[in-house]
């Protein structure tokens, strides 16, 4: 890998921990009622934004210097830039749930749902460690376990979803929640993505198409 693809790959590394670093500080604020936590975590979205912005624009470049011939660099470049959308939504994710605990979501919560979000950071977390450690390491076979933590989340989603209309708390709060428990599913989602495209990096994988 030459020195612009090296360079390429810190950065989508310092983004996936970026966000790793969103959704754990977010989840934690929004529990603690850590307000000004949560305020500082929302702004730091424009880092997030801007790191994205600098990856896209330096792999865009790589793609179209003529000199690219070799397939693994090729392999490496296509799948940053279908990547890392996932990476900046999945910031983004981050940042609804940071804005909702800087508003004081967090202390109106009842104590299954706060629970259960407890629970749904934790496998974001899990999913988000798994998902940069094959990035990282190239390891192809991250996507199984993701997708098994992703039926957890989902079914966790399904549970804060009761609990929202069992009508335990005032609407104005349920409807927060929610939206909260469809960031954490949506979150999930792009995990399951970003691993399946890291298994395209491997050549052994037996990946036979790109991910759409």
């Amino acid at each position: 890998m030459d020195d612009a693809l090296e360079q390429i790959d810190r950065k989508v590394l310092q983004l996936f921990a970026l966000v790793g670093e969103s959704v754990a500080g977010a989840t934690l604020a929004l529990l603690s009622g850590d307000r000004e936590a949560a305020k500082a975590l929302a702004d730091r979205d424009e880092v997030v934004d801007s790191l994205y912005h600098d990856i896209e624009q330096l792999t865009l470049e790589q793609l179209t210097v003529a000199g690219i011939t070799s397939p693994s660099d090729l392999r490496f470049l296509v799948t940053v830039i279908r990547m890392v959308p996932d990476l900046e939504r999945n910031g983004d994710l981050a940042e609804h749930v940071a804005r909702r605990a800087a508003r004081g979501l967090g202390t109106e919560l009842s104590a299954r749902s706060r629970g259960l979000i407890e629970r749904m950071g934790e496998v974001a977390i899990h999913m988000w460690r798994a998902t940069t450690d094959a990035y990282a390491e190239r390891q192809p076979m991250a996507a199984a376990l993701v997708d098994t933590l992703d039926d957890e989340m989902d079914d966790l989603h399904v549970s804060l979803t009761m609990e929202v209309v069992a009508g335990t708390m005032p609407l104005p709060v349920a409807v927060e929640l929610a939206m909260v428990a469809r960031f954490y599913e949506r979150f999930g989602d792009h995990a399951v993505n970003l691993a399946k495209r890291v298994a395209v990096l491997t050549p052994s994988t037996t990946q036979t198409a790109w991910p759409t």
